[in-house]
């Protein structure tokens, strides 16, 4: 059945490949971003997916910008939190703002766009949310005790939320990439990106359209019974 779906920070990268990827499911989807209304407008006419520009750390544009998409596409019935940005930094260098932006965008992002969508769903007794985490939220970082908080805490937001959305027929759940050759890895020095791929059992970043594919899943009728779970897409890097 075809569904409504808002894919936050789903212009570029692992964001991008899940919009094609629901899109070629037969879903209405729309794009969320927040920074480049260049490359925005060069994504939806590369792909025929509008995209909407809010904050999604900003609780009231997160309202606002849903009501938005139900109001001109319908329901939103699919939920993919993707947008994420990094501050990387030491403790002994990280300011307050590096903090508080990265916990305000990652993790915040995902209450906002919850609260915006989550009765809904209940109402009309289904729903799906799908929570981008990182390997990195698993394992830890070093340079990334904001990050790795804010993706730690996503992991547990899923397992929370998905108890209260179980006996609504609304499923929460959580895939953690590891290290996928998208613009971000891209621009990781060679030397690094080569001791980052020495470390992955399969000797190879991943690419978004597996992502993509753990997405679909879990969106779907299929992935009804599975609620409360993160999906470890990583090569092997992190297991446990």
């Amino acid at each position: 059945m075809a569904r409504v779906a808002i894919v936050t920070g789903g212009t570029r990268g692992i964001g991008e490949a899940i919009c094609q990827r629901l899109k070629r499911q037969g879903h209405t989807v729309v794009a969320n971003f927040g920074g480049d209304e260049e490359k925005a407008k060069i994504f939806t006419n590369e792909t025929g997916i509008p995209a909407y520009k809010w904050d999604v750390g900003d609780h009231q544009a997160c309202l606002d910008g849903c009501e938005r998409v139900e109001a001109e596409h319908g329901p939103i019935d699919i939920v993919i939190n993707n947008a994420g940005i990094t501050r990387d930094g030491t403790l002994h260098k990280m300011s307050f703002d590096d903090w508080n932006d990265v916990m305000r965008v990652n993790l915040g992002g995902c209450f906002n766009m919850a609260k915006a969508t989550f009765p809904g769903m209940r109402e009309r007794s289904w729903g799906r949310i799908v929570n981008i985490g990182s390997i990195n939220g698993q394992a830890g970082q070093y340079g990334q005790v904001n990050y790795a908080a804010a993706k730690s805490g996503i992991h547990g937001f899923t397992k929370a939320l998905a108890q209260e959305g179980a006996k609504f027929g609304v499923t929460v759940n959580a895939i953690a990439p590891g290290y996928i050759d998208t613009d971000m890895v891209a621009a990781v020095p060679e030397p690094v990106l080569q001791k980052i791929v020495a470390k992955i059992p399969v000797g190879r970043l991943g690419h978004a359209e597996e992502i993509a594919r753990g997405v679909a899943f879990l969106t779907s009728d299929n992935g009804g019974f599975v609620t409360g779970s993160t999906m470890s897409i990583n090569g092997g890097q992190h297991m446990y």
